[in-house]
């Protein structure tokens, strides 16, 4: 079982808080949608549970089967896919491929050689990223992050440059790999990107 465990947490800039007062605990148990307007703070919260944003107030606790993982650690444990997110774009999927298993393995089962496959992305394998549409580069990011090997998998507005085929292939792809995952889905309210979340928050409740 995975948790992450918010007490009182609040982030700030400067003098504006963006969120505070978040007391909640998430569970690999259920999958979540946080959800909000642009703007809103969605992927400030994000990046909090990710532990890239050190809270202004409160605190995050992450515990793996019962076991504490230190905010220094979690990266480890986790995966991220968003719409800044970069990638190395001089290198070809294959390349991109094999970098990743080195600090970050894949499921067990997943051959490497098959993953452009999965990513319906064979015929272009060989091909520079920088040379990929912006549908084939969001289907890499989200590749990456829902075939790595991890306990947590945090996607922010997943569908963001899909097409209609997109959204069906993400759809399929998550849904045959959320087992025993903490998911955490940051959506503008677009239904297909979390069909499969069973829990929701609205960041715009914690506003003040």
């Amino acid at each position: 079982m995975v948790k992450i465990q918010l007490d009182n947490v609040g982030k700030r800039f400067n003098k504006e808080w963006v969120f505070r007062k978040i007391n909640l605990e998430l569970s690999s148990a259920n999958n979540y949608v946080v959800l909000g307007r642009n703007g809103s703070g969605k992927s400030t919260f994000l990046q909090t549970l990710a532990g890239r944003y050190e809270t202004s107030d409160g605190t995050v606790k992450y515990t793996i089967d019962e076991q504490e993982i230190v905010v220094d650690e979690i990266y480890k444990h986790l995966s991220i896919c968003t719409p800044y997110l970069e990638l190395f774009e001089d290198y070809t999927l294959v390349e991109s491929i094999e970098l990743q298993s080195k600090f970050k393995p894949f499921i067990e089962g997943i051959e490497l050689s098959y993953i452009p496959e999965l990513l319906q992305l064979a015929p272009s394998k060989d091909k520079q990223l920088k040379y990929y549409s912006s549908g084939m580069k969001q289907r890499v990011k989200l590749g990456l992050g829902i075939l790595a090997d991890t306990s947590i998998l945090l996607l922010d507005e997943p569908t963001n440059n899909l097409d209609k085929n997109g959204f069906d292939w993400y759809q399929k792809l998550i849904a045959a790999n959320s087992n025993e995952r903490l998911i955490v889905v940051c959506s503008n309210d677009q239904a297909h990107e979390y069909e499969f979340c069973n829990e929701s928050l609205n960041i715009e409740d914690f506003k003040k």
